[in-house]
């Protein structure tokens, strides 16, 4: 047996020890050099899976496999609490996700989070009994009646659905055994904090038209400080849930007339126009030409460009003279149309088409999420045909300008290499030239990534760019995909210095993602509380009593013309109310106005952030916030 280090060392173990024992016994040399220094003395905290190949690999709850590994196993554990308490259950499926793991139970009585307690002290047993994890393998026909004995229709499903070469692998432990693909923690032992969040319905399958199955969340660590952590992080997103800020603030609203399609209210039509003034200059400084495409084009487009085999069951559709058409779910089609309306020549390239499109996508409602999900939404594209010697720099323009926005919010951001997914289309040698373009671009610059395989779209590798906001979540927004299918697929030319015709390389990008998601995450990372320059209203000014209303609206006035977003409230109440009322809706500043300034001229300053500022003169107060909202601080 084998284990192989981060370094690609082999290190022989004598055959048939047990993983777990090999585990502990490793020297503290070996497990430093195992996790690359990481090693804090417990051996406990060591994964060791083993590979297809039959070698172990050393993990630590610090990397993403090991995360998924340890989640995995934990949700083993809660299916086994499970079936131990309610004995009908009927098992589906259990995987780790990005922050935790779930299961699908088909039951007769929903759960609900009053059950929580008793599964977690049963899972709390498990993990005290320290069950080894066993893994066994069964040819197909002896798998089925193996799980038809157990009474698990839908793991007999699964495996008659595997294809006929597939290995179909089990995990035991104790009396608990699971149709798994693996791997998994050596013992039920290593989980040590647990939770479950949440429990919700699900469809078997994802299909509406299958069963609706109860889905509880869960997640665990390896220590319990870290699970207090996660828990207060959520507590935290509760508090900065965008649905629920949307609705204080008066940004948006979604109605049941039209599920997943936002609804934009005057302040969040503010934050929206800012934002897309903004994309608007700061592509036009780069040689970006903003075009705008139809919402309805007809079915052949789509067959043409692919999203038909590989996208039409996210599509709406509808006729129009008897004839098909759809609803688009994507801008490139409409693009590669422009670019084809004119004939090209190599002078003309790199040719940067760019388009605040809206388009539709079909999601199940219970997918739907304020913002973040939605089934209307506009996406900030662009298209970039150039000839081949000019992919690379093309790729580090993309790459400075999503890097320069996302400085421009405080965002820190991590990127990932999609790499060509089993559903997709092309030829293996355009696939390797497209991934190994983008590669070399990051690697240009030195931009560290990481490969995600087989998530690419399905024309082309991407780079997906993973913000992550102030209380530590991630959010995947901006992606450049190289593309040379849809050229060749549009028919797509350009005349080159040889006075002949060649095929441009088409390059697919986004920054934002999605306007309305974007907005999602501003809210959320800001808590609503958005910086002066993205604010919906910027100062509230506050009269004391009626006899300022009248030096209130002077102020006013100068501050519209200066284009600071101001309201007046000259409400007949007291003043400590108007002040509570304009920090609840967060506005970065509020000007008091009583007999003070009115005799004197200033205004008295009181910021949303320091509070009470003091007394400045009209002009101060003006230079300051209008030199803020210039240098767009945070």
């Amino acid at each position: 047996m084998k284990i192989i280090l981060k370094d690609g060392t082999e290190k022989e173990f004598e055959n048939g020890k047990n993983v777990y024992e090999i585990a502990k016994g490793l020297s503290q040399r070996l497990a430093k050099e195992a996790v690359g220094g990481k090693f804090n003395g417990k051996i406990v905290e060591l994964f060791t899976p083993i590979n297809e190949d039959g070698k172990l690999e050393i993990l630590t709850f610090d990397d993403e496999d090991g995360k998924k590994i340890y989640w995995h196993t934990s949700s083993h554990i809660m299916a086994q609490a499970i079936k131990r308490l309610y004995k009908d259950v009927k098992l589906t499926i259990g995987p780790a996700i990005d922050n935790g793991f779930y299961y699908d139970f088909d039951v007769d009585e929903p759960f609900t989070v009053d059950d929580f307690s008793k599964i977690e002290e049963e899972m709390n047993k498990i993990i005290k009994e320290d069950l080894k994890l066993e893994r066994f393998v069964l040819p197909r026909e002896e798998a089925i009646k193996f799980m038809e004995e157990k009474g698990e229709p839908y793991k007999v499903e699964l495996i008659k659905d595997l294809p006929e070469d597939a290995v179909i692998s089990f995990y035991r432990q104790g009396e608990f055994t699971d149709l798994c693909a693996g791997p998994h923690l050596p013992s039920t032992g290593m989980v040590k904090s647990i939770k479950l969040l949440s429990v919700a319905g699900a469809y078997w399958r994802g299909d509406e038209h299958n069963k609706m199955l109860q889905r509880i969340y869960g997640i665990s660590f390896p220590k319990k400080s870290m699970l207090d952590e996660y828990l207060n992080m959520l507590e935290e997103a509760k508090k900065r849930d965008h649905r629920k800020l949307g609705k204080e603030l008066d940004l948006f609203s979604i109605h049941n007339e039209g599920p997943g399609f936002p609804f934009f209210h005057p302040k969040g039509m503010v934050i929206r126009n800012i934002l897309e003034d903004f994309w608007r200059k700061e592509h036009a400084k780069r040689g970006y030409l903003e075009i705008k495409t139809p919402i309805i084009l007809n079915e052949e487009l789509w067959h043409r460009s692919g999203h038909w085999d590989h996208y039409k069951e996210n599509m709406y559709f509808t006729k129009i003279d008897g004839e098909d058409y759809a609803i688009k779910p994507m801008n490139c089609p409409g693009a590669l149309l422009v670019y084809n309306s004119t004939m090209h020549s190599y002078r003309d390239l790199p040719l940067r088409l760019c388009e605040l499109g809206l388009v539709h996508r079909h999601e199940l409602s219970g997918a739907l999420h304020g913002l973040m999900r939605v089934r209307s939404f506009t996406q900030d594209d662009a298209h970039l045909f150039m000839t081949p010697d000019q992919v690379e720099s093309e790729i580090l323009g993309v790459i400075k300008l999503i890097d320069y926005f996302y400085k421009i919010f405080g965002f820190d951001y991590f990127v990932e290499l999609s790499t060509r997914p089993e559903n997709s289309i092309g030829s293996d040698e355009d696939w390797e030239l497209a991934t190994n373009a983008l590669i070399k671009a990051m690697e240009h610059i030195g931009l560290n990534y990481k490969v995600n395989d087989g998530d690419g779209a399905f024309y082309g590798p991407k780079i997906d760019f993973h913000l992550k906001d102030s209380i530590g979540r991630t959010w995947q927004c901006g992606t450049i995909q190289l593309d040379f299918q849809m050229p060749e697929r549009f028919n797509c030319e350009y005349v080159g210095q040889d006075g002949e015709k060649h095929r441009p390389v088409m390059l697919h990008r986004v920054v934002f993602g999605s306007i309305e998601r974007f907005i999602a995450i501003l809210t959320e990372n800001f808590a609503g509380a958005f910086p002066t320059w993205l604010a919906p209203v910027q100062v509230r000014i506050l009269p004391i009593s009626d006899k300022h209303l009248a030096y209130a609206q002077n102020i006013q006035q100068r501050l519209l013309e200066n284009d600071i977003r101001v309201e007046l409230d000259d409400r007949n109440e007291k003043i400590g109310y108007k002040i509570r009322e304009a920090q609840m809706q967060k506005i970065p500043y509020m000007l008091i106005l009583g007999d003070k300034e009115v005799e004197s001229g200033n205004v008295s300053v009181r910021s949303r952030k320091d509070g009470d500022i003091g007394s400045k003169s009209m002009q101060e107060f003006l230079s300051s916030i209008l030199e803020e909202i210039k240098n767009k601080s945070l």
